[in-house]
């Protein structure tokens, strides 16, 4: 498993390749066990995936009649769309990069996904934190929402377009497969295993 300070240079190289900065590519890992690697990513980012899931929970259990709870089987299902949403795009993300003729770099295109994750799981626990302790402010939170979204859309095209040689379109092909499956298969998988929210 990866060390907290390889994850520092890690995240310290996507902080580099977003400002354009090819020097970013000497603190990535883009071998294939540096791809294998990087999946490690998921275990660096579970506290913040745990508060989701509470979340989820609460949302849950709100919907349900007083004094019902929650077994295993709910979390199972929860974990399994978690592992959907960390695999299915980047697996539509190999097909597209053999398709367009870009395969040799999908190792760099897992790494960087799965390191770039990370940030932003905790940043997105950050506001269900405040949604729970400061329901209150529910208006603000959805606009922070929204914005931090935009951003995650930005740093992605960014970093993708340094991987694709500064092909635009190819990039921004790129980044909609990496977001856009995930947030269609959540809401159908949570409709499917009966994962209902408040």
């Amino acid at each position: 498993m990866p060390t907290l300070k390889e994850v520092e240079l890690y995240l310290t190289g996507i902080w580099l390749l977003l400002k354009q900065d090819p020097g970013g590519f000497k603190y990535l890992d883009f071998t294939d066990r540096g791809a294998m690697r990087s999946f490690f990513a998921i275990v660096f980012a579970l506290p913040a995936i745990g508060i989701s899931w509470y979340w989820l929970m609460l949302g849950h259990l709100a919907l349900l009649p007083d004094g019902a709870s929650v077994g295993i089987d709910f979390f199972l299902r929860v974990a399994m769309i978690e592992a959907m949403n960390w695999i299915l795009p980047l697996v539509l993300a190999g097909i597209l990069a053999w398709t367009l003729g870009i395969g040799e770099r999908f190792s760099a295109i897992v790494a960087t996904t799965n390191w770039v994750t990370v940030p932003f799981t905790y940043l997105y626990a950050v506001l269900i934190l405040l949604l729970m302790l400061l329901p209150a402010i529910a208006g603000l939170v959805a606009m922070i929402w929204l914005i931090l979204m935009l951003a995650m859309v930005f740093v992605y095209m960014r970093v993708m377009q340094m991987l694709c040689g500064g092909q635009l379109l190819t990039a921004a092909t790129m980044t909609t497969v990496l977001l856009i499956p995930s947030i269609l298969v959540t809401e159908l998988l949570e409709r499917f295993l009966g994962i209902t929210v408040g």
